[in-house]
């Protein structure tokens, strides 16, 4: 679960900027209500002109954006190119987290939010006995009025959340997590074929937890709760993104390692191997000649 705003609307001042880049000087309403696997928020102002909204890549998951107004206008910038979208009442956007993003904004708006991780899309998709979705298809000003009509009646929620009936937040959020895996997810990704993967974000944290621990003091389940992903789904989409398993990609960084070593010292073999990660001199031997073609001896004298 994202740490969430006071349970109240919010004034501000300054420059500073909320989780999904808006800046909060220029927010007339911000309010935000915790759901158990989805996280409510409500964005509005009624200037006319904005800030630019900059988000780097995270692995937050995904946001859905539901408008009850018109006349806001936004600007989006893709790699190569750039995309206007007008946003009339009942309007929506999908956002994929794990991709950065830049718009430029004009006129008001007003916005329900729902942040939904991965993990709790996962959870929501086998409730929903759907297995497997992993994603929601990317949305910019597509016309939803079911989604529209469930959102706006949260509002009262999150106008007076010391009010709310918990039960009832529950139930509604259900309803919209159900609706949302059944229309939107499992499509590919607008820009992206890596529908199953990790993020780039999670890409990265495995790494670098992983290579920070080749000595096997980290374990894979360890890895996968840090990605806010289970065990099984993280081993599948880290094949899908490097076309290894972590065990496999830990092996050859193992030996990645190992070879360096052997190549600037004279560190005996089986010093190598534990200081490698691996059990002992005979298992290193193993490992290495499988992936190298040679024994780590041999290698070391043609090296």
């Amino acid at each position: 679960m994202v740490q969430v705003l006071p349970l109240r609307q919010q004034s501000s001042t300054g420059n500073s900027t909320d989780g999904f880049g808006c800046s909060l000087k220029q927010l007339s309403i911000n309010q935000s209500l915790p759901g158990s696997d989805i996280d409510i928020f409500r964005k509005a102002t009624v200037n006319t002109e904005l800030d630019q909204v900059m988000t780097p890549a995270s692995d937050r998951g995904f946001v859905v954006g539901v408008s009850s107004l018109g006349g806001h206008t936004r600007r989006i910038f893709h790699e190569h190119r750039a995309t206007t979208h007008d946003f009339t009442e009942n309007s929506i956007y999908i956002r994929d987290l794990s991709h950065a993003y830049k718009a430029d904004l004009r006129g008001p708006f007003d916005f329900v939010l729902f942040e939904i991780s991965p993990a709790s899309l996962g959870k929501i998709a086998d409730d929903a006995e759907m297995p497997g979705i992993t994603s929601l298809s990317v949305e910019t000003a597509s016309k939803d009025i079911v989604l529209a009509n469930l959102a706006r009646a949260l509002i009262p929620a999150l106008e007076k959340p010391d009010e709310a009936n918990a039960l009832f937040v529950e139930q509604m959020t259900t309803a919209i997590g159900t609706y949302l895996v059944q229309r939107y997810g499992g499509r590919p990704m607008v820009g992206s074929d890596r529908s199953g993967s990790l993020s780039r974000a999670q890409e990265d944290l495995a790494k670098s937890l992983l290579l920070e621990n080749l000595d096997g003091n980290v374990s894979i389940s360890d890895v996968a709760q840090v990605c806010n992903l289970s065990r099984g789904y993280f081993i599948r989409a880290f094949r899908q993104t490097t076309g290894m398993t972590p065990y496999q990609w830990v092996l050859r960084e193992r030996i990645s390692r190992a070879r360096d070593i052997l190549r600037t010292s004279n560190t005996p073999l089986a010093e190598v191997a534990i200081a490698c990660g691996f059990a002992d001199q005979s298992h290193f031997t193993r490992v290495f000649a499988g992936i190298v073609g040679t024994t780590p001896g041999n290698w070391r004298r043609n090296a």
